[in-house]
C-alpha cells in the first residue's frame, strides 16, 4: 500500500498540526519514504543520511530538511511509520506467497 493512499484512507495517523502556520516543505509521505530508504540502506546515522540523500537523491526530494528537522518530523510521525511497517509486512508476506 502506498504511504499517500494510507494517508487518504487514514487521516488520524497524519501528525497534528495547527491549521495557521507554515506548511511543511516535505510531505509525511516523502518522510516515510526517506525513512523507508534510510532503514533499507543500512544508514544508522541520520546526519550521514541527510548528506547521502541530498548528493544522490535530490532529483526526487527537491527539499530536504536538516538532520535535526528530520528527527523531529520522524518522531511527531512516529504511529505512521509503525503503521507503514506493519503493511509492509503485510505486503512482504503477499509476495513471499508469491514468489517463494
Amino acid at each position: 500500500m502506498a504511504t499517500d493512499d494510507l494517508l487518504k484512507k487514514s487521516p488520524h495517523l497524519v501528525p497534528w498540526r495547527p491549521e495557521i502556520g507554515i506548511a511543511p516543505k516535505l510531505s509525511d509521505a516523502e518522510l516515510v519514504t526517506l525513512a523507508v530508504m534510510q532503514a533499507l540502506l543500512g544508514h544508522v546515522s541520520e546526519r550521514r543520511w541527510i548528506r547521502y540523500a541530498r548528493s544522490h537523491l535530490r532529483h526526487l526530494f527537491p527539499y530536504l530538511p536538516g538532520q535535526s528537522g528530520y528527527n523531529r518530523r520522524l518522531r511527531k510521525a512516529a504511529d505512521l511509520i509503525a503503521t507503514m511497517r506493519g503493511e509492509g509486512a503485510v505486503f512482504r508476506a503477499a509476495m513471499g506467497a508469491v514468489f517463494p
